[in-house]
This record gives C-alpha cells, structure tokens and sequence, in this order.
C-alpha cells in the first residue's frame, strides 16, 4: 500500500484525460469533474490517515533505491496540504457550474481545473528537487490556460505578465539546480539533508539558498517579487481567481518551507533572518495594497499577500511554536481564501460589479449572505475563536521566543489592518443605501452560495476544533524541526 500517497497525483490526471475527449457535453464534464475531485479526496484522507498511524510514506519510482530513483514522500505536511488542496478544487468545481458560464465549461474548463490539481499535488509530494521543477510546470501549463481562458482583453493582457515572469523564474530555478547538483551531486530532497550539513563551502551554499528563495519567492509573490500578482488574479473569472487564490502562491510557500527545514539550514543566522525580514516586508506591503484599493477582488487579493508573509515568518523563527502555527496558519489560509474569493464573487455578480463605490445595501436583500461574509471576514483577521487566530498566536509565540521579536509586534498591528480591509467591504457592500442590482437567478444564487456556506464552516470547525487538529499540525512540524525522521523514511526506502 506504499503507492497509495501516487494516487492523489495519478486521479486527477486520469480524469482529466478522459474528459478531453468529449468537450462540448457539458453535463458529462461536470459528472467526471466532480467524481474525479471526490476520488482524488478520498485517497488524500486515507493517505493523511495512513501517515498518520504509520509514519512518513515513500516511494522510490523504478527498480532504483533512493536517493538515485525518483522519490514521492508523503509525510504529515504534505498529505495535510494534498488533502486541503483537493478539498477546495472540489468546492470550486461545484461554484463553477452557475458562475463560469457554459461557453467556458465547453472550452476545457474542468479538465484544466484537474491538471492543475494534478501538479499541485504532485509538487506537495515529490520528494526530489527537480521533479519539483516538473510538477512546477505542470500546474503552471494548467495556469496559463485557465488565466486566458475565455479570452477576454485584460485576461490576454495581463497573461503575457504572467508568463514572462513564470518563464523566468523558471529558468532560474534550472539553474539553481543545476549549481545545487555540481556541489553536493544529488538532487534527492533527503539526500540533500544528508550531504549539505558535510560541505564545508557553505559560503556557496549559503548563494543557492537565497537564489532558490528568489525562485520560490517568485511563485509565492514575496516582497518584491509580488508585483505580478494582483493583476494577473484580478483578470479571470472569481472560480479560477478562487482556485489561484487558495493553492498556487502556496505551492512556493510549501517549497520555501520544505527547503528551508530540511537542508538549507547550514547559515541561519544569515538565510532564516533574511527570510524573516522579507517576510515582515510581504505583509506590510500587503497591508497597503488591500487598503489603498475600492475594489472586492483587489483587496482579497492583497491579502493573499499578506498571509504569505505572515505563513513565512513563522517558518524562519525555526522553533516548534513558529513552525507549528505557519502550518496551521497555512491550512486556515487556504480555506478561508477560497471562501472570501467566492463570498465577493456572489457580491460582484449582484452588483455587475468590484467596485465598492457602486455598491450599498445588501443587508436587506441578502442578510445571510451579509452575516456570512463579516464572520468569514472575523476569521481571516484572526478573531478568536475561528482559524485564523490558532495559527497566528503561536507564530506571534514563535517570534517571541526566536531572534525576530518585533517581527510578531508587525504582524498583532498589522492583523487590526487586514480586519480594517475586509470590514471595509462589508460596510459598502452590506449597508448604506441601496444600490440597484442585477437580477439573479435563486437557484443560481443557492448554487453558489451552498459551497461557499460548507466552506465556511469548515473554517470555523477548524477554529473552534484546533485541538482536534492540533495533532496532525504537530506531526507535520515535528518532521520539519527533525530531518531525520523524512531521511530515514525515504532512505531505508
């Protein structure tokens, strides 16, 4: 049952595939795209069970022992991001049907929705540095359809941005496995953990960490990489802006977390401080971004920003509390995106638009929506006792007791800011006098508001049940702080 932790990668693609054989039948895309996120869920829960109970899981693909086969590792991190990310590719199956449009759905849509889960996944559970690369590329071949799809004029304009900066940061991340292979001669992920700590060149070493911090920081939009970003999210649709939102910037923020735990640990004092300040940058710049615009989309889309820097924080103080509470901070983040993205969306398509100055009065015409969206809002500033506020205390705990204390003083000021720009959309959207609306099917609205509930309450049972999490988060760190045990898990493989 070792091959269980290739299923998560191998059920989506598998679907995708047969569905790109009959596109124009529009009710069969939808069936296949739904049973295929499902079978995808159902082999992540097993396997996050199975890691669980039984450890770290590995495969070496090929007749070859690790570290010279192709290695997939699912330890408790990944098999917790693996499950969370198909979770929400689900839900943002189902928004899609009422919200993407049917010549949309006829055009590819759903297959390219499961090859990017396909790569997603793929890049949370290899366990080797360049199929890292691979399964980059493989989500991001599945971006660049999904951000053009359509073919609107800003969703063109704003893909060549996207691209350019994709094939760039791609090029580099070539290259800097290339120099990480000519020094240590592996790229197996565990290997690496082995051979660096021996290398006394750590000057060079200490050069490729902050180059793969570029690349990675690149896909994550850290400061100042993050300028691509909220262009290139505002232009597609909200359920693709919803699914870009949720999984791509944290596949680069799981790879910063990945590399800089497990190997990249020979410099602390210079590469973790360097990640700290960086971070503390991020959020600030998100803060100002999601205040200085009137406008749904944009502010939910600088507060992607923001979380990155909040998760990456807690990740450079290397200490049980900072690593525990990025973890838990990332799982929350996740969800709660997805959630907020589909919140403005239902609101942009009431109003027929983002704008916040031409909106007003909702809470009378859709008051659950209303009360919804302010605890949905409650949650990603971190207000106890809902999710954002677990992980966000102990990464506050972990700068305290790190080098970086006035890192944590940053991100408890800046929480009163995020809260300030997503209360803001509630005040013009919710109240004031109303605006005319657009007409809206019921049952379209109920269509994409009953995901968005469910998501929801996710949230929330993640906030108040944080103990019952609190196991899997500490398993997941526990492997972080501890190379040893992903090591020999893929070693004796």
């Amino acid at each position: 049952m070792s091959n269980l932790l290739l299923f998560p990668v191998i059920i989506p693609l598998f679907f995708a595939t047969i569905m790109l054989f009959f596109p124009k039948n529009i009710r069969m895309q939808r069936i296949i795209a739904v049973l295929g996120a499902a079978a995808t869920l159902a082999a992540s829960l097993f396997l996050l069970a199975k890691v669980k109970t039984d450890g770290v899981q590995a495969v070496t693909l090929g007749s070859w022992d690790a570290p010279f086969g192709i290695s997939m590792v699912s330890d408790p991190l990944s098999a917790l991001l693996v499950m969370t990310a198909t979770l929400i590719t689900l839900f943002v199956i189902f928004y899609s049907m009422p919200a993407i449009g049917a010549a949309r759905e006829g055009a590819f849509y759903y297959p390219a929705v499961l090859f990017l889960l396909t790569g997603v996944n793929g890049a949370f559970t290899t366990g080797d540095i360049f199929n890292l690369f691979v399964f980059f590329e493989v989500l991001l071949m599945s971006s660049y359809m999904l951000i053009v799809h359509g073919g609107e004029r800003p969703q063109l304009r704003e893909s060549i941005k996207y691209l350019l900066v994709n094939v760039i940061s791609s090029a580099l991340f070539v290259s800097v496995v290339a120099y990480l292979y000519s020094v240590t001669g592996t790229l197996n992920m565990a290997d690496l953990a082995v051979k660096i700590p021996q290398i006394e060149a750590t000057g060079i070493l200490t050069v490729i960490a902050v180059m793969m911090l570029v690349v990675f920081g690149f896909k994550a939009s850290i400061f100042p990489l993050y300028f691509w970003l909220p262009g290139s999210y505002y232009a597609p649709p909200v359920p693709i802006l919803a699914l870009f939102g949720a999984l791509l910037t944290k596949v680069g923020v799981y790879a910063i977390m990945r590399t800089y735990t497990l190997f990249f640990t020979m410099n602390t004092a210079f590469t973790h401080e360097l990640l700290a300040i960086i971070a503390i940058l991020t959020i600030l710049a998100g803060c100002v971004g999601a205040l200085a615009y009137f406008d749904v989309k944009k502010i939910i889309i600088y507060n992607i920003i923001i979380a990155v820097g909040v998760i990456l924080f807690g990740v450079s103080q290397l200490n049980e509390a900072g690593v525990n509470g990025s973890i838990f901070y990332l799982i929350h983040d996740m969800l709660i995106k997805a959630a907020l993205f589909f919140l403005v969306g239902i609101v942009a398509t009431i109003f027929g638009t983002s704008n916040l100055r031409e909106m007003g009065g909702l809470m009378k015409t859709y008051p659950v929506l209303g009360w919804v969206y302010l605890l949905t809002a409650f949650g990603l500033a971190g207000i106890p006792p809902l999710s954002g506020f677990p992980g966000k205390l102990l990464i506050v705990q972990g700068g305290f007791e790190g080098p970086q204390f006035w890192g944590s003083i940053v991100i408890l000021a800046t929480s009163l800011l995020v809260l300030l720009s997503v209360v803001r959309i509630f005040i013009y959207a919710f109240w004031g006098e109303p605006v005319e609306t657009l007409p809206m099917k019921k049952s379209s609205f109920y269509q994409m508001f009953i995901p968005t509930v469910v998501l929801v309450a996710l949230t929330v049972v993640l906030g108040i049940g944080a103990e019952m999490f609190m196991p899997f988060v500490t398993d997941a760190g526990e492997v972080l702080l501890n190379p040893s045990i992903y090591i020999d898990a893929v070693m004796k493989e």
